[in-house]
């Protein structure tokens, strides 16, 4: 709804002579009805009413309201940072699918907890797309940063947006257990920008490998193992007193002996 200024002038002409009518001593039910027929027009003149512009807004508070925990998340990062902020695309979700080789195949799952062991991961989105934004085609940007701050992984792919429900996925995936040495755990980011705009940020964990977490496991106790023989001798020669206590014992007895000679000889 917006107000039509243009009609401001008839229809204060309009209400002048409704009034000088009513003050001239008309019967109250003609009054009455003058000013129904004003109020009518006045409503009608001065409120541009749009309907379409109301259902595009339900639809879009519906759309909002189907967005994962991850996506709010994502775009409310991307809001603190200046980012994509028009109402015609709408991130529904955002993630990460990783896959790993085993004996019964290549698994995948959905993960914001990512290892090392994982063969690689490849980033998605879906997206909601309004009438007006659709048929056209938009560069999306795929990102991956460290915790360092230095990006992994960069991917960009130009997509056909549809009307409605779009789950995009990445083309290519970061390959994780070939690079591990070169990587480092920690949290890590993924961004997502649409013709150069950021649409979300999405954070999630890489952990180091089973091999690696042994290792360190390994090192730790060899190192914890060091310390404690350390402080062990250390102790031993700091506080010598099971020696003391011996040497004592012994002189006593060395001079209860001595006492004992010498009395058989006076004999």
């Amino acid at each position: 709804m917006r107000l039509q200024r243009r009609n401001f002038a008839w229809l204060t002409v309009l209400g002048a002579l409704i009034v000088i009518a009513v003050l001239s001593g008309i019967e109250p039910l003609i009054a009455v009805t003058l000013l129904g027929i004003y109020l009518g027009a006045l409503v009608a003149s001065v409120i541009d009413f749009q309907p379409t512009r109301l259902i595009d807004k339900s639809r879009s508070s519906l759309t909002m309201m189907r967005m994962t925990s991850e996506a709010r998340e994502a775009v409310e990062r991307a809001r603190r940072r200046g980012g994509y902020v028009d109402d015609g695309l709408t991130l529904l979700d955002i993630g990460l699918i990783t896959a790993q080789s085993n004996r019964d195949g290549m698994v995948m799952r959905r993960t914001r907890s990512v290892s090392l062991d994982d063969d690689g991961i490849r980033p998605f989105i879906t997206l909601h797309v309004q009438p007006e934004n659709a048929e056209q085609v938009a560069r999306i940007r795929f990102e991956i940063i460290d915790g360092h701050g230095q990006p992994q992984y960069v991917h960009e792919m130009r997509t056909y947006l549809r009307d409605g429900e779009m789950n995009i996925l990445a083309d290519h995936q970061l390959p994780l257990a070939e690079s591990a040495r070169a990587l480092q755990a920690g949290d890590w980011d993924l961004r997502i920008t649409i013709d150069g705009a950021l649409l979300g940020a999405h954070t999630f964990t890489l952990a180091p490998s089973l091999s690696d977490r042994f290792r360190r496991f390994e090192q730790r106790s060899a190192e914890t193992q060091g310390v404690d023989a350390r402080e062990e001798r250390l102790r031993q020669r700091e506080d010598p007193q099971d020696e003391r206590a011996l040497s004592l014992e012994e002189l006593l007895r060395s001079r209860s002996d001595g006492r004992s000679d010498s009395r058989n000889h006076n004999r």
